[in-house]
């Protein structure tokens, strides 16, 4: 493969010594963006020279320009223009744009042109502030991004991760949030898996699904949440696709260190397009390479069809799934580590996908929405004392579940007088099945026979359904010749499963925002709003032995934000930001035999919940945020972002501690830079600070090793100690060779380039003999099963591994 690869790479570069200058497309369509109604003759121009054109009756719009890195204005008498930053136009694919303009409010008889306060401005009247935008192509080159919008969006201002394993899993931290506080839609399709190997109950895993070549833009919220969207916490991500080509069959092949894509799009007929991309992983034949004991192995699949019904009405279909498949081989050699994974780590057989259909329809000065769609997920995990060697007898965990959710949301969006109003509702039925063994302690004897630790163990098997409902309503306005904007919602949600579920009142939650300019560059921003999220279905579904629901009386989690902000816009390609944010958390889910916050958990592998939990746990989350961003000027953007934040919930005790996601101090930066003769570098630097962790509890880890595999923490001390720092700077070279009808993109991409070692969280083991079969004794016997006489070690080794990665993209 590393050779096919090479002379392609070759074979393209010496053949592109011999071009001349080539062109590309940019195609799209202007629309109204409160009605969604096409505009007829609005002017689309390559900033920067006098190339441009005007949309057609259908909106339509279509520029040939010369390769390279281009902004691309659009504009039209009576709206705000909108300017989109560093589309890169290759020969190989044609860019498909779309643009949703503003209606610029007028005074008396003025009727202009106008533009933007600033183009870099991301905010909105129903959310003015807590607002963050990624464009395709900042997610595409993102350096140590490896196409992963996941990974990438960790660049964002209040946006961790899980760092304690060295910033490998895709746990997407909000504000100090967990991360199964956040929500994701797909053209607004609700998405509930993003992640493969994703951990059940949580959202993280350490490799993003959706394909980036699918992707127009991405839009996180982290406060001031549309009232549209329910179950969120911590933050709302909209991913919005593009359209495929309205003209043409082109595709594009991506093949990289560790995987293997496929992604074609074109037209089905006058009025449909469609995009559909593959993709296959070969991690497992480069670990087993390089003397791992993991086998990770992953498909993934995408589709988008668009079909215009009429001049009103548009009808999407889309899909997105996966297969994951992690398992384990015996290495060439035995280390510490290697053992600690073979006994530590479950196996996962996971399934997924999402497929709905949406309707757009246009209706006077307005729209309405209307998505049927379902979802499933299917998890497979197992563990035994050796994973090498399974077998009934030494299972330690064991679960085969299932989550299926069918769903119909509807809204309407109107326009009126420079009132916006949008309501609407949505209601889902829920089906979870769980059969679920897992081994939590062995019983334990002394020499007398006397029991030292009776045995604890979890069996049950479930089926639960239900029905989910929610309404919403959202007025925006405004005041003072548009000085002031306002905007205000209010939401409900229920469902037919928990006590008391099925009143509205309990789960009402207003909000409230606001934006002020102070003047053309300033502008202050507040807002305040109450959410809630329905507990996790790991936790509704748990049985007792008996086979008794025992978590029916757990209540919605509410969390109450407050947002203070301050924007400044001295250019229109320039931003910065200022925020800070208070969160208040209640009702959070406390596991019953550990005493914690379920809050701490969803940073590994497996799943979170699976017990008995109670409805008492109290949080807060607080801080502030700084941002710079500068978009594509004379060939150069950039990012740069500080975070301090606070993340503390509480346990049985009632005392707020540090959580496991209180870094505290967060600092990206992103820094781009456009050559000439189509090369491109970018820089990457992230920091985090130490993350809390928990000690063993040393005599009941040494007891119990042998048999779960694991050490067992000592929560009495829940998150009393640090890690170090988490640093990592990663770079990434590209070079785009242009041909008549295709284009080669080699890059080349340096993960932790400078090699920083990073921490881990300790891991509880017993020292080996120096064969590695099996493990050293006080007494040089055998190791007793309840350990007393093995030694103990802690194996508290960071990565600090230079990840590169050198792979191609052919446009066709």
């Amino acid at each position: 493969m590393k050779s096919f690869m090479f002379l392609v790479i070759l074979f393209c570069a010496a053949l592109a010594q011999a071009q001349t200058p080539k062109t590309g497309v940019i195609s799209g369509k202007i629309v109204d963006k409160n009605t969604q109604e096409v505009l007829i003759g609005a002017a689309v121009q390559i900033e920067g020279t006098t190339n441009g054109v005007s949309s057609d009756v259908e909106g339509v719009f279509k520029l040939t320009v010369p390769v390279g890195s281009v902004n691309v204005k659009a504009s039209i008498v009576g709206y705000l223009s909108l300017t989109k930053y560093n589309v890169v136009v290759t020969s190989g694919n044609a860019n498909t744009l779309t643009f949703e303009l503003e209606e610029e409010k007028k005074t008396l008889d003025e009727v202009v042109v106008k533009t933007n306060r600033a183009t870099a401005a991301v905010t909105t009247f129903e959310t003015p502030n807590s607002i963050q935008r990624l464009s395709t192509e900042e997610i595409r080159s993102n350096p140590g991004g490896n196409f992963d919008i996941s990974k990438v969006i960790q660049s964002l201002p209040g946006v961790g991760g899980t760092t304690t394993g060295g910033g490998f899993r895709n746990d997407i931290i909000i504000r100090g949030g967990a991360p199964n506080e956040n929500v994701y839609y797909l053209d607004g399709v609700e998405i509930p898996v993003i992640n493969h190997f994703s951990t059940q109950g949580s959202a993280g895993g350490p490799v993003g699904i959706l394909n980036v070549s699918f992707i127009e833009d991405v839009t996180l919220s982290s406060s001031s949440f549309d009232a549209r969207y329910d179950n969120a916490l911590a933050s709302v991500f909209q991913f919005k696709q593009r359209e495929g080509n309205r003209e043409r069959f082109q595709g594009n092949v991506r093949l990289s260190a560790s995987e293997l894509a496929a992604t074609v799009e074109g037209p089905l007929g006058p009025k449909t397009t469609f995009l559909a991309s593959a993709r296959r992983s070969y991690l497992q034949l480069l670990f087993k390479l390089i003397d791992l004991p993991i086998r990770p192995n992953y498909w993934d699949f995408q589709y988008k069809v668009t079909h215009k019904l009429n001049a009103k009405t548009t009808l999407t279909a889309l899909g997105v799934g996966a297969i994951d498949d992690f398992r384990f081989g015996i290495p060439r050699k035995s280390t510490p580590e290697n053992t600690y994974t073979l006994r530590s780590v479950p196996s996962i057989e996971q399934w997924n996908y999402t497929v709905g259909f949406a309707l757009k329809r246009l209706i006077d000065k307005g729209y309405i929405n209307i998505a049927l769609s379902r979802n499933m997920f299917d998890n497979e995990l197992n563990r035994f004392e050796d994973q090498s060697k399974p077998s009934e007898a030494t299972r330690i965990l064991g679960s085969n579940s299932q989550e299926i959710e069918n769903k119909l949301r509807v809204d309407v969006n109107k326009f009126v007088n420079g009132w916006k109003f949008a309501f609407g509702g949505v209601a889902q039925y829920v089906k979870y099945n769980n059969n679920f063994r897992a081994r939590i302690r062995n019983e334990i004897r002394d020499t007398s026979g006397a029991v030292v630790q009776p045995a604890v163990r979890v069996n049950f098997n479930t089926a639960i359904d239900f029905f989910r409902f929610g309404a919403f309503g959202q007025v925006s306005k405004g005041f003072l010749d548009n000085k002031l904007n306002l905007s205000a919602g209010i939401r409900t949600d229920m469902n037919t499963f928990i006590n008391n579920g099925i009143n509205p009142l309990n789960t009402l939650s207003p909000r409230l925002a606001l934006a002020y300019s102070l003047s053309e560059k300033w502008t202050i921003n507040a807002s305040v709003g109450r959410y809630f999220k329905t507990p996790i279905y790991t936790v509704l579904g748990f049985r007792n032995e008996a086979g008794a629901l025992l978590n029916k009386d757990n209540k919605y989690i509410n969390s109450n934000h407050y947002v203070l902000g301050l924007e400044f816009l001295p250019k229109t390609t320039t931003r910065f930001t200022l925020e800070g944010f208070y969160k208040r958390y209640n009702d959070y889910a406390v596991s019953a035999r550990d005493g914690i916050s379920l809050a701490n958990q969803g940073g590994d592998f497996g799943a979170i919940g699976n017990e008995r939990t109670l409805s008492t746990g109290k949080g807060r989350a607080f801080g502030f945020e700084a941002l710079f961003q500068q978009k594509l000027v004379k060939n150069t953007f950039a990012v740069l972002s500080y975070t301090f934040v606070r993340s503390e919930f509480s346990g049985n005790s009632g005392l707020l501690i540090p959580s496991a996601w209180d870094n505290r101090h967060l600092i990206s930066g992103l820094f781009g830079q456009k050559l000439k003769r189509n090369w491109e570098l970018g820089l990457r630097y992230r920091f985090a600070g130490g993350a809390p962790f928990t000690p063993f509890d040393l005599a009941a880890s040494q007891r119990n090793y042998l048999s779960l595999g694991t050490g067992i923490l000592d929560f009495s001390q829940l998150n009393s100690q640090r890690l170090g720092s988490f640093n990592q700077l990663d770079f990434r070279i590209d070079k785009k060779y242009n041909y008549r009808r295709a284009t080669l993109d080699v890059f080349l991409d340096l993960q932790n380039m400078l090699g920083f070692k990073n921490p881990a969280v300790p891991r509880y083991t017993f020292k080996q003999n120096e064969t590695a079969s099996g493990f050293l004794s006080t007494d040089s016997q055998p190791v007793r099963t309840d350990g007393s006489n093995a030694i103990p070690f802690l194996l508290t080794e960071g990565s600090g591994n230079v990840l590169p990665t050198l792979g191609f993209i052919l446009e066709f």
